[in-house]
């Protein structure tokens, strides 16, 4: 065989493989497209929080049942994304990932007052919480991102409840949020785009302590009730 000959033959499997790679992204794309709408569907739905009380159970059990919809969607592309190739492909999910990371801990959060774990988040979206290198599964760092946007929700929702009247409610965000700011603190984080989000973590922590401290000087922090037991600091999760 010419040189030519075994050139244009290796260049052709090169050509054939990056066309089935295109083909295999553009079915990732699409249905990214549709799960990542569902996720917008849901930050709306959700945004009832800010302005109506009683809203809030309701907009929850719709987020639920959107989450179902989601859930189907990480579903395909479980089927889709080779399992050896989770990282090659990831880009076109993570931001999505992350932001439902954010909406299922929210909705966690306002139904429970607790911290959704890692596995719970993963059991949502019905893929893997193991951390591994072939397999559709949840990244820590997407599932840690999520958590930190959780922590900017919280701290405009200290400000409007209060708005509304609602003064007990910043209290229990306070707490929630600096028992997961001391959490945090205890990660040694490297990943460039994780470390400057949680650096953002302090303004949402002196947010939410500048409410509860104009609640105070004001006179409006609900009175202690008395304990039966002495309080636990950690932050209490669904797990």
């Amino acid at each position: 065989m010419s040189g030519n000959l075994v050139i244009n033959s290796i260049f052709s499997g090169f050509q054939k493989s990056l066309e089935e790679e295109q083909e295999v992204r553009e079915v990732i794309r699409n249905i990214c497209k549709e799960v990542d709408q569902i996720s917008r569907e849901i930050t709306t739905v959700l945004q009832v929080i800010h302005h109506n009380e009683a809203g809030i159970s309701p907009a929850c059990l719709k987020a639920r049942q959107l989450f179902e919809k989601a859930n189907e969607g990480y579903g395909k592309l479980k089927e889709v994304v080779p399992p050896t190739d989770y990282y090659k492909y990831q880009d076109h999910w993570r931001y999505m990932t992350q932001r439902y990371c954010f909406l299922i801990s929210l909705t966690i959060w306002l139904e429970k007052g607790i911290l959704a774990t890692h596995d719970t988040v993963a059991a949502v979206l019905g893929i893997s919480a193991v951390e591994q290198k072939a397999g559709f599964h949840l990244d820590i760092e997407d599932y840690l991102v999520g958590l930190l946007n959780l922590c900017s929700e919280l701290a405009r929702l200290a400000v409007n409840s209060v708005t509304r009247g609602d003064y007990e409610k910043p209290l229990q965000i306070s707490k929630f949020v600096m028992e997961l700011n001391a959490g945090f603190r205890l990660l040694n984080l490297k990943n460039d785009h994780l470390r400057k989000r949680f650096d953002a973590l302090k303004y949402d922590v002196k947010k939410i302590e500048e409410v509860v401290y104009d609640l105070s000087i004001r006179g409006l922090l609900p009175k202690p009730e008395a304990q039966d037991a002495p309080e636990t600091s950690d932050v209490k999760t669904d797990s």
